[in-house]
């Protein structure tokens, strides 16, 4: 995919995002979703395992499950439409995709940038400390536009 429409989807991705911003700190109830809806609505496991078609044992275990983390999107899904609700699943990044990706070519510019360093040194060709960071903002920005390969496995 190329540059600019891996751009394009980050800001639209990015906008999406900021729609979820008050759910990044959403903690499920302590009981689990479902069952915290389950014993909201007043139903009970067996009406539930009924709603599902399954029995009253594998609501209380999928209820344990989902706890657990080994309960399956496919079943939340099932489970979310017994109930009349709707499953919402969704990867919400911590910073912007932007941000992400220009803290990664920070990390990476400064990186390659102290290699030279230390070479210009050695050389006895040091830069100031002003050019320094502007040829980092520099590099950081081609970096960050390019993403070229290999851009997410330097550390």
């Amino acid at each position: 995919m190329q540059a600019k429409h891996r751009r394009i989807m980050r800001e639209q991705l990015d906008n999406t995002f900021a729609h979820l911003a008050k759910v990044k700190g959403l903690q499920p109830p302590v009981k689990g979703w479902l069952r915290s809806i389950r014993d909201a609505l007043g139903m009970s496991g067996k009406q539930l395992g009924e709603r599902m078609n399954v029995s009253q044992p594998r609501v209380v275990q999928l209820e344990k499950d989902e706890i657990s983390g080994a309960v399956t999107l496919k079943t939340m899904r099932q489970a979310a439409e017994a109930m009349d609700c709707v499953f919402v699943y969704a990867v919400v990044p911590r910073a912007s995709l932007e941000e992400t990706i220009r803290e990664q070519a920070h990390k990476v510019a400064e990186k390659r940038l102290s290699r030279t360093s230390h070479t210009m040194l050695l050389e006895d060709q040091q830069v100031s400390k002003k050019e320094r960071n502007k040829m980092l903002e520099a590099k950081v920005d081609g970096l960050a536009r390019e993403m070229p390969k290999g851009f997410w496995t330097e550390k």
